[in-house]
């Protein structure tokens, strides 16, 4: 059982493991997180690691690290946007659906709007402009101040008109 300090000491890699990936070094932040999960897995670790991999191109490894967040944490939401994102690069736009209407149900997520944008991705490549349109809508009932969403209604509204 990890004691005090090895969750201090996971704390302090995960947050040096952002660092990194924020500014670029990835094979560093990468191993940091992998150093923190180590001393005391975390849903949101195994997340951030899966983000890294996608950095990457990686998305193969970015989706086996979420699915090991949701075993850790599956209240987590991240991890279920994560994934369906993913399956969006990948192609693989109906496997995404589900997992984004996961994340939507989560107990413990932030940004919540972002599963709403990413279906909203999902409905205009099936070509499917009025649930994209109010997927977008629920994306900006949440964050009225999301432009690109903005941006996607009204281009919706134009083609639908």
């Amino acid at each position: 059982m990890p004691g005090p300090s090895d969750l201090e000491r996971a704390a302090d890699l995960f947050h040096r493991a952002f660092r990194a990936q924020m500014t670029g070094e990835l094979d560093e932040a990468v191993a940091l997180y992998k150093e923190s999960i180590a001393l005391f897995p975390t849903a949101e670790a195994h997340t951030f690691l899966g983000w890294t991999y996608s950095f990457q191109g990686d998305l193969g490894e970015a989706i086996a690290e979420c699915h090991k967040a949701i075993a850790v944490d599956p209240d987590f939401g991240n991890p279920y946007n994560d994934i369906g994102a993913y399956l969006i690069e990948l192609g693989r736009v109906d496997e995404a659906i589900p997992w984004l209407e996961q994340a939507l149900g989560a107990r413990r997520y932030e940004p919540r709007h972002y599963p709403y944008v990413n279906l909203g991705r999902v409905y205009l490549m099936k070509e499917m402009y009025s649930r994209a349109r109010e997927a977008f809508e629920k994306a900006l009932e949440m964050r009225p101040d999301y432009e690109p969403a903005r941006q996607v209604v009204e281009s919706i509204r134009r083609k639908l008109n």
